[in-house]
């Protein structure tokens, strides 16, 4: 091995790289290009940034990543027709909750409206919001990070009982963790925070389940609002609340496969977010408009032009009634 490490150097010392000089001048001029580019990116405070559309951002999908928008749609249970939609520049649906279901609710006359969504929309200032607005919400929630800790043989929150009327956290090995005086701000939100003692973790036989080797002691941290998610997940728990999420995926979902495979329209044509939402509200329609032709047909439809040029509704709206 001796041999063969020795000559090993000696090729590495005789190694002779040829590199001609317009490369070494491409190389520079490319890291020239990189390095505005960076300059540009923490002028605009931003760690992403598209030249030819300012206003798209990178989606992460499972099968590729791309520069693009999110298209938000609201979809009505009973006709499956489109009543709502709205174009985000963010790649996630965390904060479209309350957004959507206000759309909706300006467009449909019906006090006991319900919205739901899929746990990509759980979040727990958007519910809020909704119940400020008087609008019922069904949403599943996230338990990323339970299971993460899961993962790890780590406690998660959920193993911590709180005690509404002494309001305080029971731990498993049953210590109190009371809530002390200051607050911290996270993502928006003022969450409590409730501590016990380090001397108490320090002899608990549960020290590995719950702390890391260099936390002295436990924290858990409650949003000054966690009553309003206490009662929610309540409701979550629900048959209703699962029966009402079971069927989202045959009401909303189809549309978007309508609109990709049979109207064939899987990307936007236009750029910048202005344009975008004109192209989206065109499509939608386009969907709404198909839809209205498969319910009711072209002979229907066509009396329905009529009556709205005539200003007579009274009468079609009883034959397309009994014709759906």
């Amino acid at each position: 091995m001796t041999i063969l490490e020795r000559l090993d150097k000696e090729d590495n010392n005789r190694a002779n790289l040829k590199i001609s000089k317009e490369e070494i001048l491409k190389l520079a001029d490319k890291k020239e290009r990189l390095t505005k580019d960076l300059e540009l990116l923490e002028t605009l405070k931003k760690n992403q940034y598209n030249k030819t559309d300012h206003d798209a951002t990178v989606m992460s999908k499972p099968a590729h990543n791309l520069m693009a928008y999110n298209s938000q749609i609201a979809v009505d249970h009973r006709y499956k027709f489109i009543i709502a939609t709205d174009i985000s520049t963010n790649s996630h649906d965390l904060d479209q909750l309350h957004n959507m279901a206000l759309k909706s609710k300006e467009i449909v006359d019906n006090p006991h409206m319900i919205v739901t969504a899929d746990r990509g929309y759980y979040s727990s200032k958007e519910i809020k919001k909704c119940i400020e607005d008087n609008i019922e919400t069904i949403i599943p929630p996230r338990c990323t990070g339970v299971n993460k800790k899961i993962n790890r043989a780590r406690f998660s929150k959920k193993q911590f009982h709180y005690h509404k009327e002494e309001d305080c956290y029971i731990c498993p090995n049953n210590q109190t963790l009371k809530k002390i005086e200051k607050q911290y701000e996270r993502n928006g939100r003022m969450l409590d925070v409730y501590r016990v003692s380090s001397s108490h973790c320090k002899l608990c036989s549960l020290k590995q389940n719950c702390l890391s080797d260099k936390t002295p002691n436990k924290q858990v941290y409650r949003w000054e609002h966690e009553d309003i998610i206490d009662n929610y997940n309540t409701k979550m728990a629900t048959q209703q609340a699962k029966k009402i999420v079971k069927k989202r995926g045959s009401i909303v979902e189809h549309p978007f496969g309508t609109i990709k495979r049979t109207l064939g329209w899987d990307h936007f044509l236009v750029r910048s977010k202005k344009k975008v939402l004109g192209e989206n509200a065109l499509i939608m329609f386009t969907y709404n408009f198909r839809r209205l032709l498969n319910l009711i047909g072209i002979k229907l439809f066509k009396k329905l032009c009529l009556a709205i040029k005539n200003n007579n509704l009274s009468q079609i709206r009883g034959e397309i009634a009994a014709y759906i």
